[in-house]
């Protein structure tokens, strides 16, 4: 090792050899160079009797200056009876364990046990952490995250006025933070911190035509709709299966079953991640049966316009409500499922049908599993007479005030019949249903 102290114009102009060698450049520091031209700041010291090493950099990535002023601060540790080494064999400890334990990589654990999201929730759960958190709390350390800290990033979102965006990311972080607390990496939850600290946002009601009369309009104008077939079907559907939109333009052939009238939708495609059957009403059938011979080839019940792969548009129904006269303030493709669960609890069908047949949650798993098994029969029941009543008031049948019906009677506003009691205007609609298919034979 050369005994003259080294220069930075020495350290530039240092060139390649046969072998390594080194330049010192004082207290221990020291320049190899190696035979690749590669050269590396080393600094040589001892502690407990023993010669060791460290590395400061690459130079000239980091300078001679600043390589001493490293070797200065390893020197005075070293004064202080520390080993250089050791600590810094800890430093990297930490900051890896620090990684490992980043808000960025326990969010995305934590995703990843969600497997009773549905997929879309998952997606989108995860799309606005990665928009709105992860970007300013992602390489944190999830234990040292503060109250304040996460309320600055949940303020990005609200000055923008996504107020419900904010008050969703706020909920997901806080899902975060007590799995963390859950798994050891943190100790609580500073989510609890910032109630009331966000605006809130005016909560909106999804727009449904629930009034019979107006139901009839609308299923007249449905059947006038002049647009595509495919969507006519989609539209046609959407009130008899009262299904969310995604599950509806998601269907696949493969799913539904003619023999057994029903549609099985997976787990996966289900927002609650359950799998979900939709018994099919006769006129549901005959929709069905019509479309097969235009889409049936395809994967999808309701293939895409641009894309035939694809399933159809998520706008695509709502879209179709304009066109038809019926704006987003009255009526959306949500808004089937309001319009069902409104007039069947009104015409006296066990709310616990309905709600299964709207595939709400269940809390009480038992209690969830014994409705599985012991609502179908009603289910059936219920969306054959559903259908018969919308085909009553399609046809403009006679509609008179509710009667509210004592238990088992399902008096309802058609008259006082059981609910579903529609058999001449039905038997009519399935006769013209009949005919129009046999011209087609």
């Amino acid at each position: 090792m050369s005994t003259k102290t080294l220069t930075a114009l020495a350290a530039t102009k240092a060139q390649p050899r046969e072998r390594s060698y080194k330049l010192a450049a004082g207290g221990g520091l020291y320049l190899e160079v190696m035979p690749n031209g590669a050269k590396y700041w080393r600094w040589k010291f001892r502690f407990a009797g023993k010669e060791k090493r460290l590395a400061f950099g690459v130079f000239p990535e980091v300078s001679l200056a600043e390589a001493r002023e490293r070797r200065d601060v390893e020197r005075a540790r070293l004064r202080d009876g520390g080993d250089p080494g050791e600590h810094r064999k800890l430093r990297k400890l930490v900051a890896r364990t620090a990684a490992e334990n980043s808000f960025h990589v326990i969010g995305l654990e934590w995703l990843s046990k969600q497997t009773h999201m549905a997929t879309v929730t998952s997606d989108k759960a995860k799309r606005e952490l990665e928009v709105h958190a992860f970007p300013w709390l992602g390489t944190r350390p999830i234990a040292e995250i503060t109250a304040p800290e996460l309320l600055a990033a949940l303020r990005r979102v609200e000055v923008r006025g996504k107020l419900e965006t904010a008050q969703r990311v706020k909920q997901r972080c806080g899902q975060i933070f007590r799995y963390a607390i859950a798994t050891g990496r943190a100790e609580r939850d500073p989510s609890a911190d910032l109630r009331g600290a966000l605006a809130t946002p005016k909560r909106q009601h999804r727009a449904a035509i629930t009034e019979p009369q107006k139901v009839g309009g609308l299923l007249r104008a449905i059947e006038a709709y002049g647009g595509s077939f495919v969507t006519l079907c989609a539209l046609r559907l959407s009130p008899l299966l009262f299904t969310r939109p995604g599950e509806l333009r998601k269907a696949e052939w493969s799913e539904i079953d003619f023999d057994a009238a029903e549609w099985r939708i997976p787990a996966a495609k289900m927002k609650m991640r359950e799998a979900h059957i939709v018994p099919l009403s006769t006129q549901a059938v005959a929709i069905l049966s019509e479309l097969h011979p235009l889409t049936g080839s395809r994967r999808h019940v309701f293939p895409g316009v641009a894309d035939p792969k694809s399933c159809m548009s998520e706008n695509t129904v709502n879209m179709a409500l304009r066109r038809m006269g019926y704006e987003r303030s009255e009526m959306t493709a949500h808004g089937f499922r309001a319009l069902a669960s409104t007039r069947l609890n009104e015409l006296g069908y066990p709310p616990d049908v309905i709600e299964r047949q709207l595939a709400h949650a269940e809390r009480n798993k038992v209690r969830a599993a014994y409705n599985r098994a012991q609502h179908m029969d009603a289910r059936r029941k219920m969306m054959q007479a559903w259908a018969d009543y919308l085909d009553a008031l399609r046809v403009g049948a006679a509609v008179v005030p509710l009667r509210r019906a004592s238990a088992g009677s399902g008096a309802n506003e058609a008259g006082v019949h059981g609910p579903g009691d529609y058999s001449q205007p039905a038997a009519a609609l399935k006769e013209k249903r009949r005919g129009h298919r046999h011209s087609h034979a």
